[in-house]
């Protein structure tokens, strides 16, 4: 067990830490000396040190909270530093960002928790109520349904206006998703649910009407990119819950800051999923491409999105990872 007076030896170095990064976020970076951006690499290095002895003692779990945020806030600045160019982007998506979702992967699995919980419950009313389901889809996508008719046919006629058309759709409710985690998570919750009721009502009418196989075909392709890219957004908007209600040994007001950085770079790596799914939607998911075609494609797709999100195609560096 980690003893209080190493705790109190080593605090005044993590505060002179945070006093550097407060002036940093008040006057940038250019505030400080060349001897304080010295101090602040050392500081940075020294912590980082501290924070691996803090994690294996399970009685300071709450200083290696506060020192994991701490060296996530530095290794911003420090690494931010550097002027901004089409190279610092492609290392945020190729870097930080699968890092930075395995960081917050727990917000992701929520957000898919609770679509499946809403596609589950959906189903079961339309199963039990096809009134619901009606007040759900509307009687025109109803008696589309009944016609054994899919509702896709017009996409492809105007396949640049529908991508287009579909892109925006698609960010429109990423961002509001996101931007509802403001409301302590209840706009966030609602916004995914009442999608995944959506989703059940509309697979089991369908599926009633014996058209699971065109529907799904439809929806594999780009599903397969766009349902994750929401859910990434949804637990963007659920990290911002959690930084207002949970902020811990930190101020709300900065245990807040700290997870819309988090939740806004979230939210930034959706952007080009949701564009490539956009794409996906208007130009091949509607076609008469085979069936068996599609779902390969599909399988291909989110392969690739898994590969990607997991790290494999990943460099990492020890900072990187030291700061994480």
């Amino acid at each position: 067990m980690i003893s209080t007076y190493w705790i109190e030896k080593r605090r005044r170095y993590w505060d002179r830490l945070e006093q550097l990064m407060d002036r940093v976020n008040q006057a940038g970076l250019k505030s400080l000396n060349r001897a304080e951006l010295r101090e602040l690499g050392l500081l940075y290095r020294q912590t980082a040190a501290d924070l691996a002895v803090l994690r294996a003692d399970v009685s300071s779990v709450h200083f290696a909270g506060y020192l994991n945020q701490l060296l996530a806030r530095a290794h911003n600045t420090i690494y931010s530093a550097h002027k901004t160019n089409h190279s610092a982007v492609l290392r945020f998506y190729r870097d930080t960002y699968p890092q930075l979702f395995r960081r917050n992967l727990n917000y992701v699995v929520v957000a898919f928790i609770l679509f499946l919980g809403g596609a589950v419950i959906g189903s079961i009313l339309t199963l039990q109520d096809s009134d619901f389901g009606m007040s759900i889809m509307g009687p025109q996508m109803v008696q589309t349904i009944q016609r054994h008719e899919m509702w896709t046919h017009s996409v492809v006629a105007v396949k640049p206006l529908a991508s287009s058309a579909i892109m925006t759709n698609n960010l429109s409710v990423a961002f509001i998703t996101f931007a509802a985690g403001i409301t302590a998570g209840l706009g966030t919750i609602y916004m995914i649910v009442f999608n995944g009721v959506l989703m059940g009502v509309i697979g089991a009418a369908c599926g009633q009407a014996g058209m699971s196989v065109p529907l799904w075909s439809f929806v594999a392709p780009h599903g397969v990119l766009e349902l994750p890219a929401i859910f990434i957004s949804t637990g963007a908007g659920l990290r911002i819950a959690s930084g207002l209600l949970f902020p811990g040994v930190l101020p709300r007001r900065e245990s807040l800051a700290r997870a819309g950085r988090d939740a806004v770079q979230l939210l930034l790596g959706c952007i080009p999923i949701l564009v490539v799914a956009g794409v996906i939607e208007a130009f091949l998911s509607p076609t008469e491409i085979s069936v068996h075609m599609k779902f390969i494609f599909a399988g291909s797709m989110l392969l690739l999105l898994v590969a990607y999100l997991s790290g494999v195609t990943v460099r990492r560096t020890p900072t990187t990872d030291s700061a994480a």
